[in-house]
């Protein structure tokens, strides 16, 4: 954590412009992340429990349309926050501080916090720790680990230090590990020859060169003293198993390429049931950031339950339960900041109403109002499929299914 308070210099990575270098450090408080300098002065902060996940390498949105950059994937990371998961996507100067950042970020998130403030966690902590990450291990499996990682003269605690081993074991992948293991002749590291055989027979790769194994190598591995080496450990290993470059599918599919300009009828699409909710369907609560989160994971047709709410304004919640309600206004507007940050193509509203008339007025006023021109208005006769309007047609728009209660009176036109 004092490396983390004392800062570290990192590229930010903004869209459409070039990086910015900025001092990021953590809080004396330790509850949120600021960075300098900044025309926001000091609202150029994140706090901690605003941030919904942490990702390592080059996966975000921003760190594709940089792809020309010549960024090493272990040094980038991205940190997802606040009610419209937006993303701030960072670059450090070597795979160590990108490490250090993520394990204790992964640590603040957990909210896990020592009574006494001596900076330790003890094995009940850690335990419950594992169940806020959803680890599931055997206690025993995490006991064993834990002792292995308390090597100070403070047993039964894990300072910072032992924590970010504990944290290396608990994240190491066993199947990749027999994997190494089984092309290395038992060796804790690959060399460029084990890893040649690795690609040639496990990954059928053709006309594997020296070079490009040591490429990857330059790329994906963690520890200086392997890079030195010219050999691969099982954090870089790791690394490049679970890194795009391992990705089977054609690379030149991550971008559109089918043809879309036939009728919306001939597509599969992405969609979300009960889109709001965070948990199951009885209990759970309704965010509004959910359907941030769907937007950006790709999805393109979400669901929203209208239902009479208090004051006249309808809300949206899981009817007959016991789930939570959030405003349908609330909701129209983060779809509206979110609809086309992953991409162009149409979204689709299923609305699910179950509102009296007057309340039906205020949906389609909210339509109308929020949404502006990206709303489509257009009428479409669905009884000639043939006619349907294709993906190209409709992009930037937003379309409005609706699915109204026999007993209810059906929407104004919007």
């Amino acid at each position: 954590m004092s490396v983390m308070q004392s800062g570290t210099q990192m590229i930010k990575l903004k869209h459409g412009a070039k990086g910015l270098v900025r001092l990021f450090y953590l809080d004396e408080h330790r509850t949120c992340i600021r960075w300098r300098p900044s025309r926001k002065s000091e609202k150029a902060k994140i706090i901690i429990d605003s941030i919904y996940k942490v990702t390592e390498g080059r996966q975000s949105e921003i760190f594709h349309r940089h792809a020309e950059g010549n960024f090493d994937p272990s040094c980038c990371f991205t940190i997802y926050h606040g009610n419209h998961m937006e993303s701030l996507d960072l670059i450090t100067s070597n795979s160590e501080e990108a490490r250090t950042w993520i394990t204790g970020l992964k640590y603040l998130m957990a909210g896990i916090t020592d009574k006494n403030g001596d900076g330790l966690l003890n094995i009940e902590e850690i335990h419950q720790l594992m169940h806020k990450l959803n680890v599931n291990l055997p206690r025993r499996k995490v006991r064993q680990m834990f002792q292995e990682a308390d090597t100070d003269e403070n047993q039964g605690t894990l300072n910072f230090e032992e924590f970010s081993v504990f944290y290396k074991m608990m994240s190491l992948r066993r199947d990749l590990y027999l994997l190494l293991l089984s092309y290395s002749d038992k060796k804790d590291h690959l060399t460029v020859e084990d890893f040649t055989q690795f690609l040639k027979i496990e990954q059928k790769m053709n006309n594997v060169t020296t070079e490009y194994c040591l490429d990857i190598i330059r790329k994906f591995e963690v520890s200086e003293e392997n890079k030195n080496q010219n050999v691969l450990g099982i954090e870089g290993f790791t690394n490049f198993m679970c890194s795009p470059a391992c990705d089977v599918f054609n690379p030149l599919h991550s971008e559109v390429h089918q043809d879309m300009e036939q009728p919306l009828c001939n597509y599969f699409i992405a969609s979300s049931h009960n889109t709001y909710l965070t948990g199951d369907q009885l209990l759970s609560q309704s965010k509004i950031e959910m359907y941030a989160r769907v937007l950006q994971d790709g999805c393109r047709c979400l669901e929203v339950d209208c239902w009479d709410g208090p004051d006249g304004e309808p809300v949206v919640h899981h009817g007959y339960t016991l789930t939570s309600k959030i405003p349908f206004k609330d909701v129209i507007d983060v779809i509206n900041k979110n609809a086309f940050t992953k991409n162009e193509f149409p979204i689709i509203l299923s609305i699910e109403n179950h509102c009296n008339v007057q309340q039906q007025k205020k949906i389609a006023q909210y339509l109308k109002e929020i949404f502006g021109d990206k709303l489509d208005l257009t009428s479409v006769n669905i009884g000639d499929l043939k006619q349907l309007p294709s993906p190209q047609s409709l992009k930037g728009k937003i379309l409005v299914k609706i699915l109204s209660t026999a007993e209810m009176s059906p929407p104004e036109s919007c």
